[in-house]
């Protein structure tokens, strides 16, 4: 594809350095549908990235278009703070049918503000004001938003820095595999939970990804999971699932637990639970722990209505026989799958790992500078990828659900190319 230098010069100028995802793909994005991106100057880009995870239903998803313009066309309440409107009550009464009385989900809702770290922040603070202890346990190369709560309990070095000031009350114990199987599942964390002379105070509450997205895809065993679930019930702690990016079908299931049979205590979700890339987050808890005041944690743009509508539609779009999703995710996934193994097998001595469930996939190199320079070419030939990991060294693949067999193929054989040109 040959590429025309866009005009970006008022970017360049005006906004901030701190814009990133514009540098690996430095053209001006125009329109977007489905899987497929257009910049103003009429190239077509194959999207597996899906916003960071926020359009697992694809760009202007049709269905859920036409339900946030008839709503916005009979003039349907668009900023409504913590009212009750029409809007809310459709979303909630079908978030209630097709996805917690399916699972028999006892959870309350919130809803705690527009972004994922909204809602890990409401998260810490209920585990906080339950228990009564200020201590949170998260894990090895965790990210759980931007926010001083939140990156507190975040591993990377880097966007921990930015915070400018120290980041207390939580303490990092190893991730599922982080030592290769040499150690014995939480041997380290158990024992300075019971040892009076650790130095650890008591944790409210221990937060979790089941995969782990921005931190290289690293994905957790079903029976890891299962030994935290108990280890917190155990230690009188919370158990709080961070969904924001695997959840909303991302992994196969609904909610990327499901798949180990637990119940967590706290789950955070946000990203795709609107449908649209519309900004919105839920925290939902067991009833017992909401012990909120009114008004005790709030925010102005946590009642965005028109997320609302496009979050319902994408329920009952897609949810309605949620069997069905999973099922078609999971074929996908299986498809993806093969495609990296083809990749491996025929880079056998650079590849390190491929990793992944549902549509979530990494592929790492021993050359941890390869990936960036795999996401540049793969710009270059017409697919959008991003790359994730402590030190950006895993490309990380994150197609809407909706993506079809066909671009599934012509994605991967982009990749294939694009690993192929990067020696």
């Amino acid at each position: 594809m040959t590429i025309i230098q866009p005009d970006l010069s008022v970017f360049e100028t005006l906004e901030s350095e701190v814009r990133s995802y514009c540098r690996g793909w430095p053209t001006v994005f125009d329109r977007a549908r489905g899987s497929r991106m257009y910049d103003e100057d009429g190239h077509e880009y194959l999207d597996f990235f899906a916003g960071a995870g926020s359009l697992n239903y694809g760009h202007n998803n049709p269905v859920l278009k036409r339900a946030l313009l008839d709503y916005l066309e009979r003039d349907g309440v668009t900023h409504g703070l913590d009212m009750s409107t029409t809007a809310k009550r459709s979303f909630l009464q079908t978030f209630q049918d097709l996805v917690l009385r399916p699972r028999e989900l006892p959870y309350k809702v919130m809803f705690p503000g527009p972004t994922g770290t909204n809602a890990v922040e409401s998260a810490l603070k209920l585990a906080r004001k339950v228990k009564g202890r200020e201590a949170i346990v998260s894990f090895t190369n965790a990210f759980h938003g931007m926010s001083l709560g939140s990156l507190a309990v975040t591993g990377n070095a880097f966007k921990r820095a930015g915070a400018g000031i120290p980041l207390v009350h939580g303490t990092p114990m190893p991730f599922d595999n982080y030592f290769e199987g040499t150690v014995p599942d939480f041997l380290w964390f158990e024992r300075l939970l019971e040892d009076q002379g650790s130095g650890l105070n008591k944790p409210a509450a221990v937060i979790v990804e089941t995969v782990q997205g921005e931190g290289g895809i690293n994905v957790a065993r079903p029976e890891w999971l299962r030994a935290l679930k108990e280890l917190c019930e155990r230690q009188d702690m919370l158990l709080i699932v961070d969904d924001i990016q695997m959840g909303c079908g991302r992994t196969g299931a609904f909610f990327s637990f499901e798949e180990a049979g637990i119940v967590p205590d706290i789950v955070t979700v946000s990203k795709s639970i609107s449908g649209y890339g519309l900004p919105m987050s839920l925290c939902l808890f067991r009833p017992e722990l909401d012990v909120w005041e009114p008004g005790e944690h709030n925010g102005t743009f946590r009642g965005n209505n028109p997320a609302f509508v496009t979050a319902a539609a994408a329920l009952e779009s897609y949810w309605t026989d949620g069997p069905a999703m999973e099922k078609q995710t999971r074929a996908k996934g299986e498809q993806v799958e093969q495609g990296l193994i083809a990749i491996v097998e025929e880079n056998l001595a650079d590849v390190r790992e491929y990793r992944g469930r549902g549509l979530v996939w990494g592929l790492e190199f021993h050359d941890k500078e390869r990936a960036g320079r795999i996401a540049k070419r793969a710009f270059e030939l017409g697919l959008l990828i991003e790359t994730s990991g402590p030190e950006s060294e895993v490309v990380k693949l994150l197609p809407a659900l909706t993506v079809t067999p066909d671009e599934l193929d012509e994605g991967l054989s982009i990749l294939a190319r694009a690993v192929r040109e990067t020696v």
